[in-house]
């Protein structure tokens, strides 16, 4: 009986979440319906946030936050891949927003967003209180959470927040970060090429993105402002993943979408040599093997086990035998 590679290497201290490589952020209802709409077309290669924060007119924050469940829980959420984000812990409607989609979508939402928390006490005491309110409703399963790193003390407590249980994705908001800094930081740092050159703002994504890695957590890049010209969205989230390690990105433009997978997806020469190492390493019960003269071994296997389902998480054809061995379920 061959062995499954999740069943034998090691996966870190917790499993890592197996994300897609787009968070697709929608405002408005017209806009969130028509993310669903492309994600019925493409697949489950990227999520949607609601957004409940910058999306809700002031005074209207619980007619949006039930029409959010409304979209969640409609016939056109296929993929369950839907998530929501609420209002920041300083504002007044923030645990209101959670009663609203927990009890009202519960159990179809993927995950919450949390905004703009100054620290790690910030973000428990709101997991605290999605989880009592869990509780409350006799749900079953504990909702994953999402938290924008984009405050000073947010920042400084990044591993932190990053360890908090229940956290599968830190996200960089950059355009708060940079708003943050009372004008020390300019504003060309908020777009390309600036937002990748500028020391502070690189600081910020090499911290976010090792405390993430490092707690087993998927790091997510902040959203480029380029909406139509998709070699610079491209680009853009390419030196995201190479230079920074971030393995997921935001988008606010259907036109975002493919260009941020395409960019996410892993080399397809890489795909092809990691099926042929796994293949071989499972053959022989993932015992050291040579492969192309090189020698590999547990250790090497675990990374080319992420590596082809990163690819399958990005919507990549995978070779006809490992797909069959290691994602026929």
């Amino acid at each position: 009986m061959r062995l499954h590679p999740a069943d034998v290497l090691f996966a870190g201290e917790k499993p890592f979440p197996a994300l897609p490589a787009v968070d697709h952020y929608a405002g408005a209802e017209k806009l969130m319906l028509k993310a669903l709409k492309l994600q019925q077309e493409l697949g489950p290669v990227f999520d949607i946030t609601c957004d409940c924060e910058d999306g809700a007119r002031a005074g209207a924050e619980a007619e949006h936050a039930r029409m959010v469940v409304g979209v969640v829980n409609g016939a056109e959420n296929h993929f369950g891949r839907v998530g929501a984000r609420i209002h920041d812990i300083t504002h007044p409607h923030w645990m209101q927003d959670l009663d609203i989609l927990v009890r009202g979508a519960g159990q179809r939402l993927a995950f919450i967003t949390l905004p703009k928390v100054r620290s790690a006490a910030d973000a428990a005491a709101q997991i605290e209180e999605l989880r009592r309110i869990e509780a409350a409703c006799g749900s079953v399963r504990a909702l994953p959470v999402h938290v924008l790193i984009e405050t000073h003390g947010a920042l400084r407590e990044a591993w932190e927040i990053a360890a908090l249980d229940g956290v599968e994705s830190l996200d960089f908001g950059l355009m708060d970060f940079v708003s943050g800094h009372h004008g020390a930081i300019p504003g060309s740092a908020m777009k390309s090429p600036g937002q990748f050159e500028h020391p502070l703002v690189t600081r910020a994504k090499t911290e976010i993105s090792a405390a993430a890695l490092a707690n087993g957590v998927v790091p997510s890049h902040n959203v480029t402002t380029e909406l139509q010209d998709v070699a610079v969205i491209r680009h853009d989230a390419e030196r995201a993943r190479r230079e920074f390690g971030y393995l997921r990105m935001w988008s606010i433009h259907p036109n975002q979408i493919l260009p941020i997978v395409a960019a996410m997806q892993p080399d397809f020469s890489e795909v092809e040599e990691a099926a042929e190492i796994l293949i071989a390493a499972q053959d022989a019960d993932w015992g050291p093997i040579q492969h192309g003269g090189r020698l590999h071994d547990r250790a090497s296997y675990r990374y080319y086990w992420e590596l082809l389902q990163r690819a399958r998480n990005t919507g990549m054809e995978l070779p006809g035998e490992a797909r069959q061995r290691f994602f026929a379920a």
